[in-house]
């Protein structure tokens, strides 16, 4: 058996990763910090399909609880590792940087940045000494561009996106890879706000993306057929920049 663990896998992005990464023979570890229904959906559903899979609830952004969750994992299940993780957790607060306070900027920077480097670190030792491991990061068109009223979800990303190429270079002798994928205008409840009649004029595919076109690249990155891609950004994002 093979565990994948998802962060913030109950709703969008995350869960379509959860449900494609079932689909390739993984137990999903499905994270989440408080919408408990959306999660047990998503394991409902990888049963349905007739996967396997469990809830963990823990908050990325807080390190005694991605401690105590993975800790307690990892005794329960002697002998088993988790050999892909998905940072996929992340939050949007809008503000244009004049106007922004100091909490939404903490916010979103304890979530996606902070978030990555607990649940990572945690996970990387067993991973190394298994000597396979996928670490896939889920980051943004907003982290490679920069986009306006986000500078604080931009340098979050951009973080994380820089994080992704060193650390790749630090366990790639292990058999660990570490890839990001960069999604642009993906329909999830988090741009369900966006104007996307305006938006999609200044895609070249004029339409934004499905959840599920971001969750197979991931599953792909997952898999032993991508042991050679390291360290790389993929956007998936219809050819805007």
């Amino acid at each position: 058996m093979k565990y994948a663990l998802v962060t913030g896998g109950s709703r969008g992005i995350g869960k379509a990763v959860c449900l494609a990464l079932s689909e390739t023979g993984h137990h999903v570890i499905i994270n989440y910090r408080s919408n408990h229904s959306e999660a047990s959906d998503t394991l409902n559903k990888i049963r349905t399909g007739g996967g396997s899979g469990e809830l963990l609830q823990f908050d990325v952004a807080d390190k005694t609880s991605v401690d105590a969750a993975l800790d307690a994992w990892m005794a329960e299940n002697k002998g088993k590792t988790i050999t892909v993780l998905v940072n996929n957790a992340g939050i949007r607060n809008d503000a244009l940087m004049m106007w922004m306070r100091e909490e939404q900027w903490k916010a979103v920077m304890d979530t996606s940045l902070n978030g990555f480097f607990y649940t990572t670190q945690k996970l990387l030792i067993p991973m190394m000494a298994n000597k396979f491991g996928r670490i896939i990061n889920i980051v943004s068109l907003s982290g490679l561009k920069g986009l306006p009223g986000q500078t604080n979800y931009s340098a979050a990303k951009a973080g994380v996106i820089g994080a992704t190429k060193a650390l790749a270079q630090e366990i790639a002798r292990k058999g660990v890879t570490v890839n990001a994928v960069a999604p642009g205008f993906i329909r999830t409840d988090m741009t369900k706000d966006l104007p996307e009649q305006e938006i999609v004029k200044l895609i070249p595919m004029q339409r934004f993306g499905e959840a599920s076109e971001v969750a197979d690249l991931v599953a792909f990155l997952a898999s032993e057929k991508s042991s050679y891609i390291t360290g790389e950004i993929i956007s998936v994002n219809g050819g805007i920049y």
